[in-house]
């Protein structure tokens, strides 16, 4: 088996010693080369690259950002849904929130998460698991238009300064005050139902959507990656719909439900057009501004190792 693993030097927590210790053990098992990124889309290329030069593996060493690098990079080259046409992808958490891993079930420790990866290349465990697809960028847990886009930009903004819950609670209140773009309206459209209005709106591949810490946020509990997309969207931001849905999202069992709230789960499209341009997010890495967005489910589009 011939594999590639990408490193991100710059995560929050992969450091020289715990590359080694992975390159070298996955060495043991197959054929490995070694990339580290040094600048933003690096992850990307390594992947296409890998894709079309025929490798079996790509592992991810880094945070979410890194993952859907390399998920993108993986996608570019191949055809979703077709065994064998794409590389499988394999990832030890190296970043601050690590979603993704966390969602696939694999440990937050890197050490523990590699021995997890080692024993399912050596029994050959593998999943196959949906992801969405946003304005031609493939996303593996959130998508979003609007507030979360906003705490995004404001964080990116703060690169050198290492990402923490903290950085994200203090990033989302100063955008709840003081929105880069303002509050735009939102115009949510889902296939055989009527148009509906929003002011900020998430698109989720799986659940939960982030962590607090340790704690996991709840958006939309009926989605997973062997489902459709879910969908939550205010069409109000006062303090006490914002309340509400916080104290519901941090609940164990969290079935979120409120006036303000259009949620669904397990759909296969959604179209979000803004009233003017609008910060647009995908797994917690901004893209741009956008004047419409559409998100669609795409089944079975990859091959997880673990």
């Amino acid at each position: 088996m011939r594999a590639i693993l990408v490193v991100n030097p710059q995560a929050t927590s992969t450091t020289a010693g715990g590359r080694d210790v992975l390159a070298h053990a996955l060495a043991s098992q197959v054929k490995l080369d070694v990339v580290e990124t040094d600048y933003r889309g690096h992850a990307l290329a390594v992947a296409r690259s890998a894709a079309r030069d025929g490798f079996d593996l790509v592992v991810a060493h880094g945070g979410d950002g890194t993952v859907n690098e390399v998920v993108n990079g993986l996608l570019a080259a191949g055809a979703p849904g077709r065994s064998g046409s794409v590389p499988m992808l394999g990832v030890v958490p190296g970043g601050s929130a690590n979603v993704f891993a966390r969602a696939v079930g694999l440990p937050a420790d890197p050490v523990e998460a590699t021995h997890q990866l080692l024993t399912a290349l050596e029994t050959e465990r593998t999943r196959r698991i949906g992801l969405g697809l946003a304005d031609g960028h493939w996303f593996t847990f959130n998508a979003g238009l609007g507030w979360d886009a906003d705490v995004v930009g404001r964080v990116a903004k703060r690169r050198g300064k290492q990402t923490s819950a903290s950085l994200y609670l203090r990033a989302a209140v100063r955008s709840y005050f003081r929105p880069p773009l303002g509050r735009p309206a939102l115009t949510v459209r889902i296939p055989g139902e009527e148009p509906a209005e929003a002011v900020t709106a998430f698109v989720s591949n799986t659940d939960p959507w982030t962590y607090l810490g340790e704690r996991p946020i709840h958006l939309n509990s009926g989605c997973s990656f062997e489902t459709g997309l879910g969908l939550f969207a205010l069409n109000g931001l006062r303090l006490p719909t914002v309340f509400t849905h916080v104290r519901q999202a941090l609940l164990t069992e969290s079935d979120q439900h409120g006036r303000r709230l259009l949620r669904r789960d397990d759909v296969p499209l959604i179209r979000i057009d803004a009233a003017e341009p609008v910060n647009f997010q995908v797994d917690g890495d901004l893209v741009g501004q956008r004047t419409r967005v559409e998100f669609q489910s795409v089944p079975d589009a990859l091959t997880v190792v673990g």
